[in-house]
């Protein structure tokens, strides 16, 4: 049986959720601050604020600092404050997509339009290109999608490879999320020049068959079976059968004739061992 005043656990873990985000709010508004600084906006105990302060600062959200010190010291170590980092300002609200936005709009009303935008995106993508080329060609030919998709996960796609569904004879590279989609939805061009690295980084056509930007749930890309293996590996194409002996008629000599010997003795060995009629 409970105590009176005793809160379930899912609630405790709720309230606890619920101050940790005053903090956070707290220190956004008010900037770096101190433990007695928090303690007396919140209506806390310094106790309570360390051990939230604690959490966050494991969990990357804020990190301690030794508060500036303007005109002359005084005596004893500056008080430590608690600041955002750049993972706990990317919670709140951020307008980078907006000016991903406006900046592409930009480039194509005074650069040259569509083209403009298609060659800022293959810069882009060519800018970016280092680290997934050497991850893909130091990867055996039979692993380079599933090394292209631990590089894209690296920048933060959340990319798989897997087989692709019969009876398609390669494999799927998934990306579960975009960094740009936003961008992508209104400005495919940076789609397609992906598209096109993919293909130019393992050295084949591949098929762009479904994004995020579009609407749909993953970014899928198909990479033939025939690419990833052969054509990585740098295999030589398979030799060309022979050509079939010319047709006498097409060889300029007349067809000899064969011996009615050789005919009988045919007819012989067919008929052989039967009765006659």
């Amino acid at each position: 049986m409970k105590n009176v005043g005793e809160a379930p656990q899912e609630e405790l873990a709720t309230g606890e959720r619920s101050t940790r985000n005053r903090v956070v709010r707290s220190v956004l508004d008010h900037g770096p601050s101190t433990v007695s600084d928090l303690a007396q906006r919140l209506g806390l105990t310094q106790a309570a604020v360390r051990r939230h302060l604690d959490a966050l600062a494991a969990d990357g959200i804020v990190e301690a600092r030794e508060r500036r010190v303007y005109g002359a010291r005084t005596r004893g170590r500056p008080a430590k404050v608690f600041a955002l980092t750049d993972c706990g300002r990317d919670a709140f609200d951020q307008s980078y997509d907006e000016l991903a936005v406006d900046a592409l709009r930009w480039i194509g009303e005074r650069e040259g339009g569509d083209e403009a935008i298609a060659a800022f995106a293959r810069a882009r993508i060519a800018a970016q290109a280092g680290s997934y080329r050497e991850a893909v060609e130091a990867a055996a030919p039979e692993e380079r999608a599933q090394a292209l998709a631990r590089a894209l996960t690296a920048d933060g796609y959340a990319a798989t490879a897997r087989s692709a569904p019969h009876p398609q004879q390669g494999e799927q590279l998934c990306q579960h999320h975009c960094p740009v989609a936003h961008a992508a939805e209104r400005f495919p061009q940076l789609c397609e020049a992906e598209t096109e690295f993919f293909a130019e980084l393992l050295g084949t056509h591949v098929q762009r068959l479904a994004t995020i930007a579009h609407g749909d749930g993953v970014c899928t890309t198909f990479i033939p079976k025939s690419s990833t293996v052969s054509r990585a590996a740098g295999a030589s194409p398979p030799p060309e059968p022979p050509e079939p002996p010319k047709s006498p008629r097409t060889s300029g000599t007349k067809p000899e004739k064969p011996s009615p010997h050789i005919h009988n003795a045919t007819a012989s060995a067919s008929t052989a061992g039967r009765n006659p009629a």
